[in-house]
């Protein structure tokens, strides 16, 4: 923050979340603006936190993301974009590169986002991870499911929890998943399944250290609740353990 000026954060959602951050970057000394959806514009945000509030339509593409935030800096300087949802990190990135704005960029939130930049990534550095096969050359794929037992799951890369996975269980059975998915193919990956306790862990990393990390367990795992119903839980473990 320079003396002249507070720091303008560009806080972007397309969902009703986020609003302790907003608070807290006001009580800071940031002029706030907010990027949401038509539909959000009237939403519980702490409107008394917000300088700006601008709206987008629904599943607006990327490029006119880029054109409507490019215009709305053509009368103020934006220091920062924030998402406050996971679903937009990757809009966030691009409009970041776009801008020359600091923060992490397309290929960096992949790692974050992209289930399959994250297992190569994670294998490369010696983290267990599942077997897995870019949905992308077939050679490949059956060579995967000979050398791989079943059940496999075929995931979207960029999708969050279970959303969108289906559990394969024959080589049979993916071929007829994969014409339905036509030139969406090589946006999943296929995946070896493997049952048990599911585990998730929150955490805040700063300069490349850690700063606060909590772990939790699923009362029932993502993918099971998704497809067969259920209530959707999660606890957090005992710190000292």
């Amino acid at each position: 923050m320079s003396e002249d000026r507070p720091l303008t954060i560009l806080c972007v959602s397309s969902y009703e979340k986020g609003q302790e951050f907003i608070r807290t970057a006001k009580a800071m000394g940031c002029r706030v603006l907010l990027l949401t959806v038509e539909k959000l514009r009237h939403a519980d945000w702490p409107k008394e936190c917000i300088d700006e509030v601008f709206t987008m339509p629904e599943e607006l593409p990327l490029q006119n993301l880029i054109y409507a935030v490019s215009y709305a800096a053509r009368s103020q300087t934006i220091d920062r974009i924030v998402a406050l949802d996971e679903f937009d990190m990757e809009n966030v990135s691009a409009l970041r590169e776009h801008l020359r704005i600091p923060g992490l960029g397309l290929t960096a939130v992949r790692y974050f986002r992209d289930k399959l930049a994250m297992r190569a990534r994670a294998r490369e550095e010696g983290i267990l991870v599942p077997e897995f096969v870019h949905v992308l050359n077939y050679d490949k794929l059956r060579e995967f499911m000979f050398r791989v037992p079943g059940p496999w799951l075929l995931k979207p890369r960029s999708q969050a929890s279970g959303i969108g996975m289906k559990k394969i269980h024959s080589q049979e059975e993916l071929w007829p998943w994969l014409n339905q998915l036509g030139d969406q193919q090589s946006f999943y990956l296929l995946e070896q399944f493997v049952p048990g306790a599911v585990y998730h862990v929150d955490s805040v990393v700063s300069e490349h250290r850690t700063a606060f990390a909590e772990a939790h367990a699923y009362g029932t795992p993502p993918l099971d609740t998704s497809h067969h119903g259920g209530v959707f839980t999660t606890r957090t473990l005992p710190r000292e353990a």
